[in-house]
This record gives C-alpha cells, sequence and structure tokens, in this order.
C-alpha cells in the first residue's frame, strides 16, 4: 500500500446508461485484486451494485466508492475509485462525485457511440474543470467503430480525442490492442478471464495505419516542448516512450486533450492498460490547483494546498444511512490531516462536530482508519448535523469552500401511507431519503393536505417509493405521477406597499417600493438589486426585505406553482424609527411581492425534454407523427447501423408512460432516453387544461 500523494489517483467513471461502467469497474477490481472473482451486472452480483434495487433492475442508482491499488514502473499506486450512475434521474450522484475527483474515465460505447447522457457528464466534467481519459468500450459487439466514435467526440463534445491505441479487429473478430506510445500489441487469455495478456506481433495489414497514427502522437507530444521538436525534425525515434507520456499528461492535466483507449470489459480485454492510463495522465492531489475558499469572519479568499500539515480542511459530498452504523458522511480532504474522534468547525452551522469514526468505503463495505490525509476520500460516522455540500475545516482556520449545485426536480406524485400507524414513520423515512439527495424535495399541499414527493423522473420517485417499502418497512399509496410545472412573470410592474398594525403597544411599520420584472438570462431564483439611497431604509432591515421576496416566491400568482427566476429592484421605502423592525419588513416585502406579481402578467412553464429515440428504419414514421401529436419537434434524424436514431425535445407533459407506447409502436425494438432541456412557457391551451385540471374552471387572468 502506499502513502505518498503523488501515486494517489482520485477518480471517478463516468457515461451514458449501459456503456459499461460498472462492469468495468468490477474488471478493475478482480484485477488489482480487490476481489477475488468477476462480479456480473446482469448475475445481480456486481459487487458496486450492492442495492437490491441496482441488483433486480441491472443499473446504478447510487455513486459507490472503492480503494484499488496497482503496481506501474516499480511504483505501487493508489487508485480512490467512484463507479457513477449513467440514468438521467440519478444525475445528481455524477454532479457530487465530480466535484470532488482529480479525475474521470469517460466511457462510450463502441456502437452507440455519445449520447445524450454521456454530453450531459460531459459539461459537468467541464464545469469543475476534471481531466479525463476516454475509453471506448464494447469492441466486441456488432457495429463497433472505433473511428467513428473518436469523431463523435470531436464534434459533439467539441473535445479533442487523441487515440493512445487502435483496436485490432472489431465486433467478433476484435482480438486484441495496438499500444501506440510502446508500438506494441496485445491479446488477452481467456482461460485466466483476461488477468494473463501476452505481447503479439501487430499485424501486416494493420502496419501502416499503425505508423501513421503513432507519428501524429508523436507529433503531437513534440509539438508540447521545444526540445522534443528539435528531435522530431532530426529523428522522431530518438523520443521516448516516457517523453511522450509526459507531455501528453501535461496536455491532459490542462484539459486539452482526452487520450482515448478501448478494449471490451465484459470479454475482459483491454482493462489493465485503462488503469495504466489513468496512472499515466490522470492527475495525483499534487497535480490539481490548490482549493480557493472564503473565511466566514473577515470575508477574504484564503487558498489550502494538499499538504498533510496545513489546517485540517474537507468537503462532505454525500449523505447516506447505513443499516449498522447509521448516518454516514463521504467527505474528500483537501489539506490537513484528522484522527478518528477529532473535532472539526462545521463552517455552515458554525458549530463543532465530532466525527467518532472515520472509515474508508469499499461499495457498502467500511475498514475503520486511524487517520484521514489530504488527498483522500473517506468517511465520517458519529456526526450530528452536517449535509451535502458542507465544509469541516479546523477549529482555529475557518474556511467555506464553494458549495454544489443540483438540478431542480421535474416531477412529482402525492403518497399516503396505508395504515394510520405510519403517519409519522413515513415522514421520518422521507426527510432521512431528501437529506441523502439533494434532487429529492418533499413539501406538504397547504390546499390538500397531501404529502407530495418531487424527483427527477419516473424511475427516480419508482425508486423511492421501493425504499420506502424496503428499508423504512413503509407501504405508501401512490398518486399518479404530475409535471412540476412553476410560473414566471412576463410584465416588469412598480409596487408601493405600505405595512401598519398598530396592537396598543409597539407597533409594526414598513414602507417600500419595488419594481419586479422578469430575471436577466442564465439567472436562476432571486436576482435581487438594492437601489436604496441615502438611508431610507436602514441596511440591518435589507437582508429581512429579500428574505421575505424569496419566500413570497414559492407561490405564484396564477394557481400557486413556485416561481422559477424574477428580477426584484428595491427602489424607495422609509421606516418609523420605533415601529420598524425586520420582521415587519420582510412581511411588508412578501405581501409586496404577491401584489406586484398580480398587476404583472404571469405564464405557467413547464419542463421540456430532450430525447433520443433508437429504432428500426420501418418505425420512423409512425414514430415521428407520434413525437409531433405530443407537441414534440424532431431535430436531428441519424443513421446508425440498421436503426434511426431520432432526437429533439418534447414537453415532459406528453411522455408519461411513453414506454408502453414505444413498444407497442414498435413491438418492443425500439429503446428511449429523456433528460430535463430546460423550462418554457405553455401554449395558451395547454395553461387552461392545467389550471382546469387543479381548480376545476379557468379564471379571467
Amino acid at each position: 500500500m502506499t502513502g505518498k500523494l503523488e501515486n494517489t489517483r482520485n477518480i471517478g467513471i463516468m457515461a451514458h446508461i449501459d456503456a459499461g461502467k460498472t462492469t468495468t469497474t468490477e474488471r478493475i477490481l478482480y484485477y488489482t485484486g480487490i476481489n477475488y472473482k468477476l462480479g456480473e451486472v446482469h448475475d445481480g452480483t456486481a459487487t458496486m451494485d450492492w442495492m437490491v434495487q441496482e441488483q433486480e433492475r441491472g443499473i446504478t442508482i447510487t455513486s459507490a466508492a472503492t480503494t484499488v491499488y496497482w503496481d506501474l514502473n516499480d511504483q505501487n499506486y493508489r487508485i480512490n475509485l467512484i463507479d457513477t450512475p449513467g440514468h438521467v434521474d440519478f444525475t445528481v450522484e455524477v454532479e457530487r462525485s465530480l466535484r470532488v475527483l482529480d479525475g474521470a474515465i469517460a466511457i462510450f460505447c463502441a456502437v452507440g457511440g455519445v449520447e445524450p447522457q454521456s454530453e450531459t457528464v460531459w459539461r459537468q466534467a467541464d464545469k469543475y474543470k476534471v481531466p479525463r481519459i476516454s475509453y471506448i468500450n464494447k469492441m466486441d459487439r456488432t457495429g463497433a467503430d472505433f473511428y467513428h466514435v473518436i469523431d463523435q467526440i470531436r464534434e459533439k463534445l467539441n473535445a479533442v480525442p487523441v487515440p493512445i491505441q487502435l483496436p485490432i479487429g472489431a465486433d467478433e473478430s476484435f482480438v486484441g490492442i495496438i499500444d501506440l506510445i510502446s508500438n506494441k500489441a496485445y491479446s488477452w487469455d481467456e482461460q485466466s478471464l483476461g488477468r494473463t495478456y501476452s505481447e503479439i506481433p501487430i499485424p501486416g495489414d494493420m502496419l501502416e495505419k499503425v505508423a501513421e497514427y503513432r507519428l501524429k502522437l508523436i507529433e503531437g507530444a513534440a509539438e508540447e516542448n521545444e526540445v522534443l521538436l528539435h528531435k522530431f525534425i532530426t529523428d522522431p525515434n530518438t523520443i521516448t516512450e516516457k517523453e511522450i507520456i509526459a507531455e501528453l499528461r501535461k496536455a491532459t492535466l490542462q484539459g486539452r486533450i482526452s487520450p482515448v483507449v478501448c478494449g471490451a470489459s465484459f470479454k475482459n480485454k483491454g482493462v489493465q492498460l485503462l488503469i495504466d492510463a489513468v496512472i499515466n495522465f490522470l492527475p495525483s492531489p499534487y497535480d490539481m490547483p490548490p482549493i480557493c475558499g472564503i473565511n466566514p469572519y473577515t470575508e477574504k479568499e484564503e487558498v489550502r494546498h494538499p499538504d498533510p500539515e496545513e489546517p485540517f480542511t474537507a468537503l462532505a459530498f454525500k449523505i447516506a444511512t447505513d443499516p449498522f452504523v447509521g448516518r454516514i458522511a463521504f467527505f474528500r480532504v483537501y489539506s490537513g490531516k484528522l484522527e478518528a474522534g477529532g473535532v472539526v468547525l462545521n463552517a455552515r452551522t458554525d458549530k463543532k462536530e465530532r466525527l467518532l469514526r472515520i472509515m474508508l468505503m469499499h461499495a457498502n463495505k467500511q475498514n475503520p482508519l486511524k487517520q484521514i490525509e489530504a488527498g483522500e476520500i473517506g468517511v465520517a460516522v458519529g456526526f450530528k448535523d452536517i449535509h451535502t455540500g458542507d465544509t469541516l475545516c479546523d477549529l482555529k482556520h475557518p474556511i467555506v469552500l464553494g458549495s454544489i449545485g443540483f438540478p431542480e426536480p421535474v416531477i412529482n406524485m402525492a403518497i399516503e401511507p396505508r395504515t394510520q400507524d405510519d403517519v409519522e414513520k413515513l415522514s421520518i423515512a422521507l426527510n432521512k431519503l431528501a437529506e441523502e439527495d439533494p434532487t429529492f424535495h418533499v413539501r406538504l399541499d397547504s390546499e390538500t393536505g397531501q404529502t407530495v414527493i418531487n424527483g427527477m423522473g419516473e424511475l427516480h420517485l419508482d425508486i423511492i417509493t421501493d425504499r420506502l417499502r424496503r428499508e423504512f418497512n413503509i407501504e405508501v399509496n401512490r398518486g399518479n405521477p404530475q409535471v412540476a410545472y412553476k410560473e414566471a412573470i412576463v410584465n416588469t410592474v412598480t409596487h408601493h406597499e405600505v405595512y401598519k398594525k398598530q396592537t396598543g403597544g409597539k407597533g409594526r411599520f414598513a414602507d417600500l417600493v419595488i419594481e419586479v420584472g422578469p430575471a436577466d438570462a442564465e439567472i436562476k431564483g432571486l436576482q435581487f438589486i438594492n437601489d436604496i439611497r441615502g438611508g431610507n431604509i436602514p441596511k440591518e432591515f435589507i437582508p429581512a426585505i429579500e428574505k421575505g421576496l424569496k419566500a413570497a416566491m414559492t407561490n405564484g400568482p396564477i394557481v400557486g406553482f413556485p416561481m422559477d427566476s424574477v428580477k426584484v429592484r428595491l427602489i424607495d421605502g422609509s421606516y418609523h424609527s420605533v415601529d420598524s423592525d425586520a420582521l415587519s419588513f420582510q412581511v411588508a416585502a412578501g405581501i409586496a411581492f404577491k401584489e406586484a406579481s398580480r398587476k404583472a402578467k404571469a405564464v405557467i412553464l413547464e419542463p421540456i425534454m430532450k430525447f433520443e429515440i433508437v429504432t428500426p428504419s420501418e418505425y420512423m414514421g409512425e414514430l415521428t407523427g407520434d413525437i409531433s401529436r405530443r407537441r414534440g419537434q424532431v431535430e436531428e434524424v441519424e443513421s446508425r447501423i440498421g436503426n434511426q436514431v431520432i432526437r429533439g425535445k418534447v414537453p415532459l407533459a406528453e411522455m408519461f408512460g411513453y414506454v408502453t407506447t414505444l413498444r407497442s409502436l414498435t413491438s418492443g425494438r425500439a429503446t428511449e432516453m429523456l433528460e430535463f432541456a430546460r423550462y418554457e412557457a405553455t401554449p395558451k391551451e395547454i395553461q387552461d387544461e392545467v389550471l382546469y385540471k387543479i381548480r376545476g374552471y379557468v379564471p379571467a387572468y
């Protein structure tokens, strides 16, 4: 085992659903000696898919962490590995994992190529500036095309893929891999389940292609370095493997390229070379820029380096519930060190937390640690109040790191316990699940008294209700899934509100003038602008006004859907030296916002989804016609090995139960994928339908 930070890799595996993430992870566990036998997703025996729901459905739902060790060039390396889900409903797991990882493996199916969720996870990695290598998997499948996928990575992801391997054959004739850096070919032994592999001669019909791609690779590496460029001009053969790797590594860490490797994880081919590529091209904690944060007391920016001697700083990126030890918090340590039982400061609550035990995770099993240091990922047990995105830091050196942003839920469903005895149990269970998953929200409908759960899709809510039954032993009745509509205002209006209350003693007084209108492009939530001059409203009341506005945004003027984004300018106002206080201005702001929103023209917004349907050609006409009837727009049609791929956008409201329709239209031969794109205003007739369903009438608006 290694204790060297430069020999540590914190990486994640990310991809579209069914690209082979968990299968690849299982091979890594097997070849690194962590597992003594291969686990398979289709058998429900994959180590990293430990949840019952994952084993039954053959999909990954929650990200799982593990640690493996690998020897390369006479050195031992430690790889902290996180396997993330591919289904769009569980994109929160990818988001929070990428926030704390140093590098990633992006897996692409050699047949499917770059699919919608591939684009989503690639953008998430771009957002957090995570260096990544690309692994083109399933080279053994019919229709596999290594070079076509590389073109797609370049065109669809706007990336620079650099092949460092070439496949020998494809489909059933995929027999091995050529390493362009070492200029050697390898094949894998099937008897040992791919544990052993050996060098073979480069096939004669590939010598020319290998020479062409290798020359491009060496030339690209040489362009990065003047000394190498001189060598390349005089004699390219004098450039060593070590020099090529060093230059490719530098470009990868800067995010300018993505080295591309290939293989067939299910057939046990290519995984060892993938692990070598992780070591060679993905960063150690030392290679990453230091983390920046804000000191909550001085409000000045501070920097933390990946050094065990610096003050302790960590970010909690996931909360889970373990049946044996209770609530556990996954955290990444950026600087310093902490012993089990140590005390840290939670920067969000400004309170001390004692982490009674610290552990290393292997899927759902924990291995106790005496101490954890910078660059490591661990799990804490025995805390009081830690949430996703909290910064844990040294008591004497407080710091707040940037939190993690999560998408808003787009679908909701009413639930109720089947027995009265379970009412309180259900409330506790839902709060625990909401704490674990920031994209899962729970609210009580004030009009109907129903408990409404909100999530990212039908599958997401299905898994939640299944977990209530299995983990918490609560049976629930479910309503039909509903779209999570929002409201927005179209016009800009000004409103003057005077709030007065006199009750005999100290009264309440607040006077303010606000301008309410649509928020600027790309801004979500409340865009608050304080234009008060000359102290007409004291500074100490301004935060209360903002708080009142935010609270009022949760109920829109049409029917009470939350408001997506609004710009509010505080223009003028006045106060009373005795009767005015923060609460008065908070209440006045809420009343003013509601009145202004009623004056401004409001619309209902609905979630619009990106879709991708893969179908045999003969069903094209029926499917495109059906999408049009659902208010959808077909934007692109692409041919893919006997199939057609239809892409476009469609309102979520029209897609409930679409899987059943798709099966009947195509005799079960087509597949579909939905992913949230944006919110858009509903057409007037649809808005009227929504209002009629909710109120039983359409108001004159």
